[in-house]
């Protein structure tokens, strides 16, 4: 076994050293077979949990940085020895001494910090740790995204506990890194390899539905694939094409986010049309021509489906991502997805940020992301880094405008909250209304790609607690955090059911964590449990506060008449000067009922209104309800 181990390595290594030969000088190539001696050596004696002799994997690591994300010698001699420093005991300093300053670097970025107590969790430390290099130097991530895509290629041998440790992690984090990176090849296969050991017989159904569909589908797929090419030939344009199937994870994602069966997901596949103007002057110009030129050619011979144009070449996506997408109908009278795509576009969506390492730091996302690792350096709540991350970062993203024409990025599903948020902390803290497309909408409307957006503000109007609910921003979190931090809070909870008010007579219960619950005393969950729990009754008083305001639900019934359902707006707004927040009404043969929403101070100030109320014509009787 350990000869076939020992053949395969070597197999493994001639290869490396081919397929980086031509772009490495020999002094390059010397450090590189001298990392690897060097890995072997200090993983000698170590095995895999399968068995294999250890040194499989850093061979494993580096191919995948060398051959499919193409990165330089240092890179790819820290991912020979991304785990000599956690797993042997040799130092970072070692590793300076040997390679550099550069390599150490990298190695000692990517290393899992041992510590006695970690600040948050060992996997959050860690990622916060990962996360910092991106102020330096994205390599460390892309090292151990190479280190996260070889384990996850190799989970099998790993018990399911483990499994299910590692795949949530990278289903959580690496594969929405590896896609905000651009490297959608990488994000694609860690996103499945997760899915296959998370749910593993929802992978094994779906990827036999899709084999079937392949072999019943695929000679039809190709057939309408070379009637485009032999379309757009007819134009003097030259393409090649590509089949590209939906993954189990993605159709699974469908299947959830629609409500859908397998056979009611209606895009399995796309067809990927390939050009090349590689060499040409004004490249970019010319790849939008030829683009246009096949979108002209192909609609002119095949019906398009209205509204499904989607064009990322003049708006890429924020990591770089350029394609045109449009659907097309077959002759078999179903939709056909159709990618257009230069050679350039293809590579860098398998590439991502590493494409043109040379302008790596004009990559927006990048940028972006800096500057929010910056202004987290100082946060200490794990679950919000992490959140404030993934959120801001690690969904697919959309491209909005402001009716200057302004474009604004934000992820899928962020709402006008966070769009007012990324204007201006100011325009979200008085954020009114929006705008969208023209249409008067709530601020907390979800936004779609293309959206014109204009925020109406309010200096009277504050953040509601339930704001929070509708925003996905690191940065509209952060700014309402900020806000809410700021006010004055009660000193208690409120029961949530009987919603006691300043002035109701109250008894309050001392809870495990150390806060207090009041009730109204006629609460049957304060009755049950002071039964159950009388030594955590404690006596409050709850005084009036001008400072805090609390929702109150009235209904209202009278004989209905002109002009009725104004003077009690009025009573309540113009004359008792409270704010309301939701008026229902109804009349049935004459007999008015009215159900209102404001806010008070206090039940004293609630007594005052409904005697207010009750002095109106027509009005009969007016209740305290409870809101739900």
């Amino acid at each position: 076994m350990q000869n076939q181990y020992q053949a395969q390595m070597d197999r493994d290594m001639d290869d490396l050293y081919r397929h980086i030969r031509n772009r490495m000088s020999d002094e390059d190539m010397t450090r590189i077979k001298q990392s690897y001696e060097f890995a072997a050596l200090a993983h000698s004696g170590q095995t895999r949990k399968s068995g294999a002799p250890y040194i499989v994997h850093p061979i494993a690591v580096a191919k995948i940085v060398a051959e499919e994300l193409e990165l330089d010698a240092n890179t790819i001699i820290a991912a020979f020895l991304h785990d000599v420093v956690e797993d042997t005991d040799y130092t970072v300093e070692d590793i300076r001494e040997r390679f550099g300053d550069d390599v150490a670097f990298l190695v000692a970025t990517v290393t899992k910090q041992k510590k006695q107590k970690y600040n948050h969790s060992k996997q959050i430390d860690n990622f916060h740790q990962m996360l910092a290099s991106v102020h330096y130097d994205v390599r460390a991530l892309l090292i151990k995204l190479a280190d996260r895509l070889h384990n996850m290629r190799t989970l099998s041998s790993m018990r399911p506990d483990k499994q299910m440790k590692i795949a949530g992690e990278t289903d959580y984090f690496y594969a929405p890194l590896a896609n905000r990176l651009g490297m959608y090849q990488i994000k694609r296969e860690l996103e499945n390899l997760s899915f296959q050991y998370r749910c593993p017989k929802d992978y094994e159904f779906i990827s036999g539905q899709m084999e079937l569909y392949r072999q019943e589908n695929e000679e039809k797929i190709w057939e309408m694939a070379r009637k485009y090419i032999e379309c757009l030939a007819g134009y003097g344009l030259k393409v090649r094409a590509e089949i590209r199937y939906r993954t189990p994870y993605s159709i699974w994602r469908k299947m959830k986010t629609n409500g859908s069966d397998f056979n009611h997901i209606d895009i399995k596949h796309i067809i990927r049309l390939i050009y090349d103007v590689d060499g040409q002057e004004n490249e970019f110009r010319k790849e939008k021509a030829t683009t246009l030129q096949i979108y002209s050619a192909l609609t002119d011979n095949f019906k398009e489906r209205p509204g499904s144009v989607v064009n990322f070449i003049d708006t890429p996506k924020e990591n770089g991502y350029q394609s045109f997408h449009v659907t097309l109908l077959t002759d078999r009278g179903t939709w056909q997805e159709v990618h257009i795509s230069s050679e350039r576009m293809v590579r860098h969506a398998c590439l991502g940020c590493t494409a043109d390492q040379d302008k790596e730091t004009s990559h927006v996302w990048l940028e972006k992301l800096r500057a929010i690792l910056k202004d987290m350096a100082e946060h200490t709540d794990a679950i919000d880094f992490m959140d404030g991350v993934t959120s801001s970062f690690y969904n697919e993203d959309i491209m909005v405008y402001t009716p200057m024409g302004r474009i604004v990025i934000l992820p899928q599903g962020a709402t006008a909250l966070d769009f007012a948020f990324e204007i201006h902390g100011e325009v979200g803290q008085h954020a009114e209304y929006a705008r969208i497309n023209g249409s008067l909408k709530s601020v907390k409307t979800v936004l779609h790609r293309g959206d014109c957006v204009e925020i109406g503000t309010n200096p009277e109007v504050e953040p509601s607690p339930d704001w929070n609910d509708h925003v996905l921003t690191y940065k509209a979190k952060k700014s309402l955090k900020q806000f809410f931090n700021s006010k004055k809070k009660l000193d208690y909870n409120r029961c949530p059911y009987c919603h006691p008010l300043p002035g109701d007579e109250v008894i309050g219960f001392k809870e495990e964590d150390g806060t207090t619950t009041i009730h109204r005393r006629d609460c049957q969950k304060a009755i049950r449990q002071a039964s159950q729990q009388g030594d955590s009754i404690i006596a409050v008083n709850f005084h009036e506060n001008p400072d805090f305001v609390y929702p109150v639900r009235i209904q209202i019934r009278g004989v209905d008449r002109y002009h009725l359902l104004i003077d009690l707006v009025n009573c309540i707004t113009e004359e008792q000067h409270l704010y309301m927040t939701g008026l229902e009404t109804e009349t049935v043969d004459r007999i008015a009922s009215c159900t209102i929403d404001f806010l008070i101070h206090s039940v004293s100030e609630l007594q005052t209104t409904i005697d207010s109320i009750l002095r109106i014509k027509g009005i009969d009787e007016v209740n305290r309800l409870d809101i739900e």
